[in-house]
């Protein structure tokens, strides 16, 4: 197995601050992404005006829109770094926006449904991840037929459980295979665990093709205190203990390793039972 794609989540803990952004893409790369993943929304094209009308907190939400003009800037360096850049559309027009730049769409699970933006991405004919929290198989069914009818030649399905965060025995990851026998194109993890554990059973039971997961860079992202987003350090340990899991499945093929080379002269001679064999014996007496 290949390692998964491992997909850092921005959100909304960027603070409007390009060289915060810059810092969460230079910091997936060092944690050991292969993509980071911002979110392109308007408040007003997001939330039904009824709604933000009586909600002030969802009028707040203003202060975490990612400015149009940054998406240039950080296409360059993700480029510069050598990952993918991705973004979540959340309205019809940034898909055009986002078309020049990023190098995979990435559709939310609350958008599942929403035929008109799944068929937008797919005419792109760039690659498509969607994520499934909340939905239902025949939803899932849907997304994907629309998806590929409209184009969609490269589609990542992500098993998802929208809970911010998500407990560790709800995750159900077994869908994860439910998924992959039922639509037959690759399926990862979109994790709002923050368990290592749950990656870890994610990526190496149910072969996971892609982690995503929430990033912060210090605690201090919008996100960070309802629980669902991994610090640096954390999610380091993890794509290391993963990269270093998948390292020693080996090939399969028994054989003497390298490492084992060295002993294989001291192991026990057939005739007496002692070591190391005779003829070493005999070249220490000689």
């Amino acid at each position: 197995m290949s390692s998964p794609l491992f997909v850092a989540e921005v959100s909304s803990n960027h603070h409007r601050d390009l060289e915060r952004c810059f810092r969460f893409i230079d910091t997936a790369a060092a944690v050991g992404c292969g993509a980071v993943k911002f979110q392109l929304f308007r408040v007003e094209e997001l939330f039904a005006p009824e709604v933000l009308a009586k909600s002030h907190v969802l009028r707040a939400r203003k202060a975490w829109e990612l400015p149009v003009e940054f998406l240039s800037p950080l296409a360059e360096r993700c480029r510069k770094q050598g990952i993918q850049f991705s973004c979540t559309p959340f309205y019809l027009q940034a898909v055009e926006e986002l078309l020049p730049y990023v190098d995979f769409y990435k559709i939310a699970s609350y958008e599942l449904l929403w035929n008109d933006l799944l068929r937008a991405c797919a005419a792109t004919g760039k690659p498509v991840v969607l994520s499934t929290g909340m939905a239902t198989l025949d939803e899932i069914g849907g997304a994907v037929e629309t998806l590929r009818t409209a184009g969609c030649k490269d589609l990542t399905l992500l098993h998802c459980v929208s809970g911010y965060p998500a407990p560790p025995k709800e995750c159900n990851l077994a869908a994860i295979e439910t998924i992959r026998s039922r639509f037959g194109c690759p399926v990862g993890w979109s994790d709002h665990s923050v368990s290592p554990a749950v990656i870890q059973r994610a990526v190496h039971y149910w072969k996971a093709s892609a982690v995503e997961f929430h990033l912060d860079l210090e605690g201090e992202g919008e996100e960070f205190a309802t629980g669902h987003c991994w610090l640096p350090d954390g999610i380091k340990a993890v794509i290391t203990d993963v990269s270093i899991a998948l390292s020693a499945d080996g090939t399969g093929e028994k054989v003497p390793t390298p490492v084992e080379l060295p002993d294989r002269e001291w192991r026990a001679d057939p005739s007496d039972g002692l070591r190391p064999f005779l003829h070493v014996r005999n070249e220490w007496n000689g």
